[in-house]
């Protein structure tokens, strides 16, 4: 019995998802497929320049798999390049997590960023006042969850 893949976590999603050679048309051209994981793959190794274990754990799988994920990212994209193919960016085992948590400050108003792991933040940044929380991400209709 084959063993369930798990979800690896994405936290980049663009909206842009398929790119093709210019001047060729759409229906003279073959396409491969990226997956998202793997597309996230791409960006923590050869974007940001992580090892592969820091990017595993960010994608929360091993090092061995995250390997295995950007081996197969980059073969997809070096046969799109080399063989004038289009890359579509779709599907794959993957969950969209959150990087940033969003505070709303209760005597301004203003809501503001911080990056996950950087400690409560000690004061709103504009008008410095200490009376704020920390309220949900927002979500792809642009609705903040509790």
């Amino acid at each position: 019995m084959v063993r369930p893949q798990k979800h690896r976590r994405v936290a980049f999603n663009p909206e842009i998802s398929y790119f093709k050679p210019r001047g060729i048309p759409m229906f003279d051209l073959e396409e491969v497929r990226l997956t998202v994981d793997q597309r996230e793959a791409i960006r923590l190794s050869d974007l940001l320049g992580m090892s592969h274990e820091e990017a595993g754990r960010r994608m929360g799988v091993s090092r061995a798999t995250f390997g295995r994920i950007v081996q197969r990212a980059r073969q997809a994209v070096a046969d799109a390049l080399i063989n004038g193919k289009a890359i579509n960016v779709e599907g794959g085992s993957y969950k969209l997590v959150s990087t940033a948590r969003i505070f709303f400050c209760n005597n301004c108003g203003r809501e503001w960023e911080e990056p996950l792991g950087t400690g409560r933040p000690e004061c709103c940044p504009s008008c410095k006042k200490d009376d704020f929380h920390r309220i949900g991400p927002k979500t792809a209709s642009g609705k903040k969850t509790e």
